[in-house]
């Protein structure tokens, strides 16, 4: 699969947020990864294609959206596991040291574990947004505890570089217990 760029707008209406939508996937020759609401009414845009496209999509969301936007994003070349984690189909067979960011905003959550995957030996478990969260998102993953800790500490950065958010925690967890790797794996 051929790693492409990925672009976000997360804003504060829905009414807003479904306008914002159609005009991104109008705007430029992208395809709409996810549009839909979030908690605490909020809505979330991602849209895929070339890096020229996706960053026409979003300053096009940006301009439609205006004051509703809370956050948004452009990542070119995003790691192949970031989309397999939003999903909830990235299949990590084991856990060793366990790695977590929580964020405010999906977008900073999402930036930050793009960071986390290009910088360590991680596997990104999962990446939860939005949904029962009042807003926030987190994203785990699993490695040696030299990686994840590497991993967990560039993801922080780059959220915090780039003003997109802040990180409300992080945790570096060396060697989680039997019982909770399987309820982390949905065994």
């Amino acid at each position: 699969m051929k790693v492409r760029t990925i672009g976000c707008v997360e804003l504060n209406s829905i009414s807003t947020g479904l306008h914002v939508a159609d005009e991104m996937s109008k705007a430029a020759e992208v395809g709409l990864v996810l549009a839909r609401p979030t908690c605490p009414g909020r809505y979330l845009v991602i849209v895929t294609g070339d890096t020229g496209a996706v960053q026409s999509s979003v300053q096009h969301g940006l301009v439609i959206g205006r004051d509703m936007v809370v956050d948004h994003f452009v990542i070119p070349s995003v790691h192949e596991d970031v989309i397999p984690a939003m999903n909830g189909t990235a299949l990590v067979p084991r856990i060793n040291a366990l790695g977590c960011i929580e964020t405010c905003t999906t977008a900073a959550c999402i930036t930050a574990a793009d960071a986390a995957a290009k910088a360590g030996n991680v596997e990104l478990i999962e990446l939860r947004f939005a949904a029962g969260l009042g807003g926030k998102a987190f994203v785990t993953m699993t490695g040696e505890v030299s990686s994840v800790s590497s991993a967990v500490q560039a993801g922080v950065a780059v959220v915090g570089e780039s003003g997109s958010g802040p990180v409300l925690s992080h945790i570096v967890i060396p060697s989680p217990s039997e019982d909770f790797k399987k309820q982390l794996l949905g065994a």
